[in-house]
């Protein structure tokens, strides 16, 4: 158990290593040995635990994905209606440890490296395709199936936009302001869709 344990840590220390040297290079280009010598350890071990920078990249976004998931649980767990459940997602999703300089880069690198990389991709898509499904299924408790397809495509295109324009533009709304227009956006949504039922 000792060495299974360490082990993890290890590759935790390693994880989080990754996360911070692409964090201050402002991209990929950074090496196993830099990776390595963050974490205190050799590089040798570094590519015993992951065979490549590559795959210590996947890692390291797994870890960045884990801990988004854990804080959209986290906050759903609080939350008893459709409404606030979809509050919930957002909260999260603008949450101030997502937009940690080293998690952005991190999530920055991704969007880049899921052009190249089929497993990278891959992963993105199970990103995507989960935001998708946690809105949806909240949605079509409102409004029609239809309508909840199109507000949750708007949602996850604001969230998704929103946090790369805060990340690469120097005047960009603050963080607080982008939760609130994607908030407004939802209601407004919601509002319209209410009023188009009652005309019907």
């Amino acid at each position: 158990m000792q060495k299974i344990g360490a082990k993890q840590t290890r590759r935790k220390a390693m994880i989080e290593a990754a996360i911070v040297e692409i964090g201050e290079a402002g991209s990929l280009d950074v090496t196993v040995s830099q990776i390595a010598r963050r974490a205190g350890m050799s590089s040798a071990l570094a590519h015993h635990y992951f065979g490549s920078k590559d795959q210590m990249f996947l890692a390291a976004m797994r870890h960045v994905l884990k801990l988004y998931g854990d804080s959209v649980r986290w906050r759903l767990a609080d939350a008893t209606t459709p409404l606030s459940r979809l509050q919930a997602i957002i909260d999260a999703s603008f949450a101030p440890d997502q937009f940690d300089r080293d998690v952005v880069a991190a999530w920055l690198n991704f969007y880049v490296r899921a052009l190249q990389s089929p497993e990278a991709s891959r992963l993105l898509q199970v990103y995507a395709h989960r935001l998708h499904s946690n809105l949806l299924f909240n949605l079509r408790q409102i409004v029609d199936a239809q309508t909840a397809h199109g507000i949750a495509h708007g949602l996850a295109a604001m969230i998704d936009g929103f946090y790369i324009r805060h990340a690469l533009q120097e005047f960009a709304p603050a963080r607080d302001e982008v939760r609130v227009m994607v908030l407004d956006y939802l209601d407004l949504c919601l509002a319209r869709s209410a009023r188009t039922a009652e005309l019907a």
